[in-house]
């Protein structure tokens, strides 16, 4: 009777941590109790829109720099997911409300901006048109990021992949 006893309680506890795994492996969001702020947004009603849709996947700029004239392809997309700061994300797995002091400190002092869409997936966010990117004439964009760091926002950009990297190129931010 003990050791049906003890194998219920066995196979009770397995099946517990294998839908904790599953609920954390679904989401794919490193530490999902991270919450954003109450009105920062949520995917099915985003806080804002940062970006402009393109008219071409490419601007102008960046496809005179591409070699051969040729940029690397990509593809027009909205994207929906929350700004982090990409380098603590990547490296602690914070995001949400109980970042904003630090991320926004790191935004500011130069860390890559990303995405954090609802299934996990990140993207690298940073302006698309390559010489006001490359001449520092796009400060505006950083600007809008830490402005809605910690929200849930659409992001509008040309897509680009490379070997499971992603990033969304963003226009609309050249300074005039």
């Amino acid at each position: 009777m003990m050791i049906v006893a003890v194998l219920a309680l066995a196979t009770a506890v397995k099946a517990q941590e294998t839908k904790k795994a599953e609920t954390t492996a679904t989401s794919g969001i490193l530490h999902p109790e991270m919450n954003v702020a109450k009105d920062a947004g949520s995917y099915q009603k985003p806080a804002g829109m940062i970006g402009e849709k393109p008219a071409t996947d490419w601007s102008a700029t960046t496809t005179a720099a591409g070699v051969g004239g040729k940029p690397n392809p990509g593809k027009s997309v909205t994207v929906t997911g929350e700004i982090i700061d990409l380098s603590c994300y990547l490296q602690l797995g914070k995001h949400g409300e109980k970042h904003l002091a630090c991320g926004k400190k790191c935004l500011t002092n130069g860390q890559p901006i990303g995405l954090l869409d609802k299934d996990g997936g990140v993207y690298m966010l940073m302006e698309e048109e390559h010489d006001p990117r490359r001449d520092g004439q796009v400060a505006g964009f950083r600007k809008a990021a830490i402005e809605h760091f910690g929200q849930i926002m659409q992001v509008s950009g040309t897509e680009a992949s490379v070997k499971g990297y992603h990033a969304v190129y963003v226009q609309g931010f050249v300074s005039k």
